[in-house]
């Protein structure tokens, strides 16, 4: 725990250079595209559109059809976003330290800062994903008007978990070399064993099952639910917030632990 509590300090006392280096980052990622940072939308709404194509007029035999009670295309947004947000989340948290590390070495700088830059990097792009699902759901009147704030909370839940594995992962990954590609199909797996293109409720017991256990069918609906569902006020039952935050607490001081102790050792495992 007092690992934990080292690494969120760390956070807190660099919250500036953190939120600086994410802008930062973001304007030099799209600096030499004609369209700058309209990719943030136009790159998702691509793969909207393949998604659409192979699940909604391909395997479904229909796009008109609705799913949990919203079209199968607004159902297919409210899951992908959230879910390119969370695997690329966990992707550059991964790598963040390994494709960094001269400028751990060089200057004063904690190590764990580098996954917070990463998932402010990441929400930004969620939030112009986001932009899209907002004005879609207010035009159609999915959900009234103040659920729209419960995606506040769909952030605060997401950033402990997601950082909890990138502080685990960013470690492994220069530690153990192979743990890079279990990760790649960890998250290929997670991507069809969460509701993204199918309904949870219409789903066989054994797969709800399934997708109830894993962390990111919590968030994605969270989420959806803020836009999308008009009931429950919030998904999942006290159950299903325990699981998760428990969940959360765990992989967060987990990844504390392994972070704080190899931290220092991590240019001699390259």
């Amino acid at each position: 725990m007092k690992a934990l509590i080292i690494i969120l300090r760390e956070q807190i006392e660099n919250w500036q250079q953190i939120l600086q280096l994410a802008v930062y980052n973001m304007k030099s990622q799209y600096s030499n595209h004609y369209l700058g940072v309209f990719w943030n939308i136009l790159q998702p709404m691509m793969q909207v559109g393949v998604y659409y194509l192979i699940f909604g007029l391909g395997l479904r035999g229909g796009g008109d059809r609705l799913v949990d009670g919203a079209p199968f295309i607004v159902h297919l947004i409210s899951g992908l976003f959230p879910w390119l947000f969370i695997s690329q989340s966990i992707n550059s948290g991964a790598n963040a330290i390994q494709s960094n590390l001269s400028l751990v070495t060089k200057m004063k700088f904690p190590s764990s800062v580098l996954l917070s830059i990463s998932f402010t990097n990441t929400l930004f792009n969620l939030l112009f994903m986001t932009s899209i699902l907002f004005v879609v759901s207010v035009l159609h009147g999915y959900v009234p008007f103040w659920k729209y704030s419960l995606f506040i909370y769909f952030i605060i839940a997401a950033f402990p978990a997601i950082f909890g594995i990138s502080l685990l992962m960013s470690s492994l990954v220069i530690v153990i070399r192979d743990t890079k590609n279990v990760l790649q199909n960890v998250l290929r797996l997670g991507f069809f064993m969460t509701p993204i293109f199918w309904g949870l409720s219409s789903a066989q017991p054994i797969l709800q099952t399934i997708a109830r256990l894993n962390p990111f069918t919590y968030l994605v609906e969270i989420y959806r639910s803020a836009f999308v569902h008009h009931s429950p006020m919030l998904y999942g039952t006290a159950a299903d917030h325990f699981y998760y935050w428990s969940f959360t607490l765990l992989v967060l001081t987990l990844g504390a632990l392994v972070h704080h102790r190899f931290k220092d050792r991590l240019l001699d495992f390259l």
